[in-house]
């Protein structure tokens, strides 16, 4: 079975971010690690998103590119219509339960980005996504803060 790591935006942002942002160099290293045992990591297009939004509106273009670059090493994960379907049924469910993960008017990546995970591991993958927010995304699958993902 292969093994999955995706990475949420506050990982994703410190990956790529300067030398000189608290926690990305130790970020980096743990990719490194991962990667180079053979777990298999991706970037997921909503976290993409996220971060990328920010980068733009910051005209941080450096930032930009570094992000292109990760998801061309690594590769991506892309937000298809039955990652939507799945994500709606999630965030309709947690609403049902009233433990939303964002405001109602609030697009919800986590929802989505469950959803991508939830879709792998029912293709039979062992996926977990690090986080620096457990508390939502683990209602609906796997997370883990990404500091304690180990090869």
């Amino acid at each position: 079975m292969s093994r999955f790591v995706l990475l949420d935006s506050g990982p994703l942002g410190l990956v790529i971010g300067p030398h000189k942002l608290a926690g990305a160099n130790a970020c980096r290293a743990w990719m490194e690690r991962l990667l180079t045992a053979g777990v298999t990591m991706r970037v997921s297009d909503i976290a993409d998103y996220e971060v990328r939004r920010e980068l733009l509106r910051a005209r941080r273009m450096t930032g930009v590119q570094q992000l292109d670059a990760l998801r061309v090493r690594i590769g991506h994960l892309a937000v298809t219509t039955e990652t939507l379907l799945l994500a709606a049924e999630f965030w309709a469910h947690l609403r049902q339960q009233g433990k939303p993960t964002a405001a109602n008017t609030a697009l919800d990546g986590d929802v989505i980005l469950a959803a991508q995970s939830a879709l792998l591991i029912g293709m039979g993958y062992s996926v977990i996504i690090a986080t620096t927010n457990v508390g939502h995304l683990s209602r609906m699958v796997p997370a883990e803060e990404w500091q304690n993902i180990i090869a």
